[in-house]
């Protein structure tokens, strides 16, 4: 039995239109987690620019940070948000960290700190991402970059790094890690379920292909 995965934070999955539901795992997150989950299929996509104070997108690039840091841009640019508008990157970053190393550390810190509502990924293949990255309602966005994780997909795109992930697992990857550094709790499995269908996509392929001899 598939059981629902309840997500403490919302989730927008960009889909590219050339990417098919039946080689999707952006699917996966709609149904084992369909009150959290909403996949938009480009260009119909929300205009995000007067939430970026609360929404990080993740996708690797030369100005990706970890997640802890997207939420210290995120904390310094709703500071901003009355004032003007948010400093560039690297200096959001390096105000945001003196800032909150100058703060006591306790419960009301931590709960400043997370300002964070909702994530957003993009489901294509990497040669089909340039548009949908450039997208202007997607600039000015906090981008996150998983570099700690390695890809299990059996479609794993050639010349890509291994941490260029599927969508589900890049999902599954942010919450726990998200579960674990922001939140600061014990993960006990909490979202374990969401990889339910890649598992078992992942044994049958790997079984079908030890069968035929070539692995």
């Amino acid at each position: 039995m598939v059981l629902h995965t309840k997500l403490p934070l919302k989730i927008d999955i960009i889909k590219h239109p050339n990417e098919t539901d039946g080689k999707s795992t952006a699917i996966h997150a709609k149904l084992l987690a369909y009150d959290a989950v909403t996949i938009h299929t480009f260009p119909c996509i929300p205009d995000y620019y007067d939430q970026k104070d609360e929404i990080i997108l993740v996708f690797p690039g030369k100005n990706s940070v970890s997640i802890k840091e997207s939420l210290l841009l995120l904390n310094n640019c709703e500071d901003k948000k009355k004032e003007s508008s948010c400093e560039p990157p690297s200096k959001c970053l390096k105000l945001s960290q003196e800032n909150y190393k100058s703060e006591k550390q306790d419960k009301n810190d931590k709960v400043k700190l997370n300002c964070l509502k909702k994530v957003v990924f993009i489901d294509s293949t990497w040669n089909q991402t340039n548009k949908i990255i450039a997208d202007e309602r997607l600039q000015g966005l906090v981008t996150v970059e998983l570099t700690e994780r390695k890809t299990c997909f059996w479609r794993h795109q050639k010349g890509s790094p291994e941490t260029y992930l599927s969508t589900i697992e890049a999902i599954y990857f942010f919450m726990v890690d998200y579960h674990t550094h922001i939140l600061e709790e014990d993960y006990q499995g909490e979202y374990d379920n969401l990889l339910f269908f890649f598992t078992f996509m992942y044994r049958l392929i790997k079984d079908a292909k030890h069968s035929a001899g070539k692995i």
